[in-house]
Parts: structure tokens; sequence; C-alpha cells
């Protein structure tokens, strides 16, 4: 790489791009060589298109979807690669006012098997009505979000393709459809649960890591081609990322860096919302907040390195659900796309990653995906 390198990535207005956005905004990129040009979207299907045709060099990106690209899933195939982990977690499941308290009437709101046995009895009720079935929103097929609401809903003994119905919608409007009826529920990234609570329209559920306790949420995401062309680039990208995140991190920064996100061209919404989701520290209902330091997490503990583990754990989500068929070389191709080595060039440093952790069901070891899979009540088999 000479000179300074333009560089085009598109972004969605959610709090776990904040590394990306402070490395942009402070110059981080810029003292790399980069002349980084941030092009905000609405949609994730938006996002994988203008990255797979070349309108974006890079790309924040749903971890699971650059698996899915990769494996030609849904689209047509776009060999990705993610070297540096943007979060993990930073979803939350939040239900409209009506249906939390229907849930409260059936049990106790706490743990996610309790509510997902509640939101079962009420979905079996719904059916011997006559009613229509529940409408729960999910940003994408392929991302975290739906994983985490099937996975809860499982646990419980729904059948989340019989039982209820998923739609997907872009995360800025889930608020709005929650608000019209047209939602009973949904999973989202940060800040949009906060903003329907605020509303008055919702109340979180469970956050994510409640359901993972360390879900590898948003990557950056780049095509393989540009990477083995320019290695110099994305060693540059990933440099200024680490340094974004450090900023991110550091509690000196946390008004600084609220602001900076509530802007219009970046996240959108109050900047007490966003300092509240760096904190952790969240408003779930009216008058009731709960606290979970790892709601999302940007860089602590190492969790900006990927591990190529982390794709295979997607991959047998999308084998569970029914998203593909198993065979060796795809889960070879979901393996290579998080790139540790790429991350090591850069970045020298050593890291650590951590089990992503379901509250419920089996582990996944040493890449037996049958008998992984054999241990679900719900859900496809190997």
């Amino acid at each position: 790489m000479t000179g300074e390198a333009h560089v085009k990535i598109g972004f969605i207005p959610l709090v776990d791009a904040a590394a990306l956005l402070i490395a942009t905004h402070k110059g981080f990129a810029k003292a790399e060589g980069l002349d980084v040009e941030l092009i905000r979207e609405v949609s994730w299907a938006n996002v994988r298109d203008k990255l797979a045709i070349g309108r974006f060099d890079a790309a924040h990106l749903l971890a699971p979807m650059a698996v899915a690209s990769t494996l030609g899933l849904g689209h047509v195939r776009v060999p990705l690669i993610a070297p540096i982990n943007l979060a993990m977690n930073g979803n939350a499941i939040a239900v409209s006012t009506a249906l939390h308290a229907e849930l409260a009437a059936e049990s106790e709101v706490a743990h996610p098997a309790q509510t997902a046995r509640a939101l079962a009895k009420l979905v079996a009720r719904r059916r011997a009505e006559g009613r229509e079935p529940l409408t729960f929103g999910m940003t994408f097929p392929f991302s975290m979000h739906n994983y985490q609401l099937r996975f809860w809903m499982a646990e419980g003994g729904i059948d989340p393709d019989e039982d209820l119905r998923l739609i997907v919608l872009p995360p800025p409007y889930m608020v709005e459809n929650l608000a019209r009826g047209q939602l009973d529920g949904f999973c989202v990234g940060a800040p949009w649960s906060s903003v329907a609570v605020d509303a008055g329209v919702g109340v979180i559920l469970h956050f994510g890591c409640e359901i993972f306790a360390r879900a590898p949420e948003k990557v950056l995401a780049l095509r393989e081609s540009v990477a083995d062309d320019d290695p110099n680039l994305v060693a540059a990208l990933l440099r200024a990322l680490h340094k974004g995140a450090a900023f991110v991190d550091d509690p000196q920064n946390l008004d600084e860096v609220s602001q900076m996100l509530s802007r219009p061209e970046y996240v959108g919404v109050d900047a007490e919302i966003i300092r509240r989701v760096l904190t952790g520290h969240l408003r779930i209902k009216a008058r009731e907040e709960r606290a979970d330091a790892d709601y999302l997490i940007i860089s602590k503990d190492g969790a900006m390195r990927p591990d190529p583990w982390q794709a295979e754990w997607i991959y047998a989500q999308m084998l569970r659900w029914g998203q593909t068929r198993y065979s060796s070389e795809m889960a070879d191709r979901a393996k290579g796309v998080l790139r540790p080595d790429l991350f090591d060039a850069a970045i020298d440093r050593a890291h650590s990653q951590r089990e992503i952790g379901a509250f419920a069901g089996p582990s996944l070891d040493g890449r037996n995906y049958a008998d992984y899979l054999e241990g679900f009540a719900i859900g496809q088999r190997v």
C-alpha cells in the first residue's frame, strides 16, 4: 500500500460499530494512511450485496452472514474473510408490553428457560383458540439474532418454523413495527431495544449474553480477493480498528464516545441511551434496570481476535436450523472465514478466547456436529 488509500466501508447504525466509527472519526485510520469513507446503510442485505459487487471495500457485517456468503447460502457465493471481531454480544430480546404482561402472568420472568416455557404455553393457547400466531422480528436469517431467538424458543419446546412467525426487518424499523402491533417481540442489536423501552412500547426480556455468553456478533469483512491483493491495507485497517476499540473501552472517553455515536450520520439516537449500552447498564422497562458488564464487548479479554472455532459454531447453528447440509468441505470453508493469522500479523499481542457458552444444550466438541445436534430436542440432524 503506497500513499493514502481510499477505503469505502459500509455500516449499519448500531453501537457495535463503535470501533469502526471512532477509528475514522478520531483519525486513527488517517494515521495508518487510510482515507475511510463511511457509508450508512439500513439493511444487512444492502451491506452484503455492495460488499459482494465491490461497491464497498470492507463492511461492518454480521459474523454469520460472512460465513453464509462464503458458503453460498441465500445468495451467490462470494468468499469473504473476517480478520477482526468488532463486537461480542450486544443484542437483546424485547417484547411488547402486552406480551410481557402475559408472560409474567404465566411464570416468573427471569431465567431464559422459564420465559421460554411460559412463551410455549401462550403459543399453545393461541393455537387452541384459533388466534394468529405470535410474530417476532430478527435482522437476517444468517444472524446471531435469529439463532438467539430460535435457541431460546426451542428450549421451551417451541418449533420456531411451525409454532410462530419469524420475519426479517432492518434494525431501525423494529421499534416502529412493535409500536404498531405488527410485532410481538424482536431480537436486535443495541440501541434499538433500549429505544423501544424508552418509547414505552417494549420491555427487554433477555440480554443476548443471557442466551449465548460470548457470541461472535459483528466482524469487519472483506472480499477474500481484496485481502490477498493488498495485505498491507488489511493490516492498516486492523491497527486502526484496534486503536479505535481501545478508545471506546477507556472509561475516560465514555461521554465523548456516546456523544460521537449519537450523531445522525452514525447511530443517531440519544447519547444517554448509547452511554447505557456501553456500560451495560440498561433500562429494561419503566423504573427497572438491569446491568451486565458483558452486555456488549468491544475489545476486552481478547474479543477482537477472531477464532476459527467461532465460525465452526456458527456453521453448527446453520445445520441445526436446516440452512445448509453437512459436508466436510463446507465445514472447512466456514472455518476459514475467521482469520486470526491476519490479526496476529497486525496486532502483536497475546489473546485468548472464551467459549460461546449457551445457556442450555450440549457443547460443540471437536467438530462432532452429529453428536451436538442430537443433543437438541428441536432442530435438524446431520
